[in-house]
């Protein structure tokens, strides 16, 4: 009988990944493919964020270097070109570093009271049962939706000197909220942190919930109170978290214009309520000098880029922590 044997052969290959090389090493040969998949994805919307904002400031940006006014729109002067003549201008003018100066201290006490608003709520939400938690979330969203016209005008009838309840609480009167400067800025100030602390405190509540349990509990055995364990564990962890927030609100704040035109009327007595979006709009639209609107308009643009790429740069430094 014969024997069949079978040559038994040394297994030395390795097996081979998608690439053609060994597994878990790619083929420096072959470029990658999956490089463009995120940029496919993205590709619709970087097409419609361009058409939305590319033409836009192209056009602004054109405007703010001509001689355009009531009379070039209507035809009867021909657009001529000023170069940085609107910018001269605009730099001379007194009142323009005014309103900016105002712009720079209102923002920033917008900034500062939505992140302390929103920021002791996000805390308040992890101490309270749920029935108060939900709550509390659902009039803080109602808060966060409402139209901006539609809160400032509450907030007016809330203020009003003659019908206003606020007034009666505290026994003020007829006290006009709206008459003096900084009671003026203080009323707007409240409208714009109750429809804008809802964003930081939903957020800053969901990072709150990603830091695991026991380091807090760990803090709180050694004896820290609530505020030190904010400050010394919340807070750091919550760095990337307050990062984003906080540029986010300086642009929006930066950037008010409804609540100071309803709510002062346009920019208070004498002008003395004006932030640069309601003084580019009095320029552009009351005056008819579009081209200098247009130039606050650029000036506006450069000042947020230059906060936008302090925040890329303070993200690229800190990637680690990230």
């Amino acid at each position: 009988m014969a024997v069949h044997e079978t040559a038994v052969k040394p297994v030395t290959s390795v097996r081979k990944g998608a690439t053609g090389g060994p597994r878990g090493k790619r083929n420096p040969g072959r470029p990658r493919k999956s490089g463009w998949t995120p940029w496919l994805y993205l590709a619709p919307a970087i097409v419609v964020l361009g058409a939305l904002l590319v033409y836009p400031i192209y056009q602004l940006g054109l405007i703010s270097f001509l001689e355009y006014t009531q009379a070039q729109v209507s035809g009867g002067e021909p657009t001529t070109f000023k170069g940085l003549g609107n910018y001269r201008e605009l730099f001379a003018d007194e009142q323009f570093w005014q309103v900016l100066t105002a712009t720079v201290v209102f923002a920033a006490a917008c900034v500062v009271s939505t992140l302390a608003v929103g920021c002791a709520l996000a805390v308040l939400l992890t101490r309270v049962r749920a029935l108060p938690r939900l709550a509390l979330m659902m009039a803080a969203l109602g808060a966060w939706a409402t139209p901006a016209v539609t809160g400032s005008t509450v907030w007016l009838m809330l203020f009003d000197p003659d019908f206003g309840p606020v007034n009666r609480i505290l026994g003020l009167g007829d006290h006009s909220w709206t008459y003096g400067r900084y009671s003026a800025f203080f009323l707007v100030l409240l409208e714009v942190v109750w429809c804008s602390f809802p964003f930081v405190m939903v957020t800053v509540y969901a990072g709150i919930r990603a830091i695991p349990t026991e380091v807090l509990e760990a803090a709180s055995l050694d004896g820290a109170s609530q505020w030190r364990i904010w400050r010394s564990v919340m807070a750091p962890m919550l760095r990337p978290i307050l990062v984003i927030v906080t540029i986010q609100s300086v642009i929006w704040d930066f950037k008010v214009f409804t609540q100071i035109y309803v709510m002062t009327n346009g920019g208070g007595i004498a002008g003395q309520n004006m932030v640069l979006n309601v003084y580019a709009y009095q320029q552009a639209f009351a005056s008819s000098q579009y081209s200098l609107g247009s130039a606050i308009g650029v000036v506006m643009l450069l000042i947020l880029l230059a906060v936008t790429l302090v925040y890329l740069r303070l993200l690229r430094r800190q990637g680690e922590e990230l």
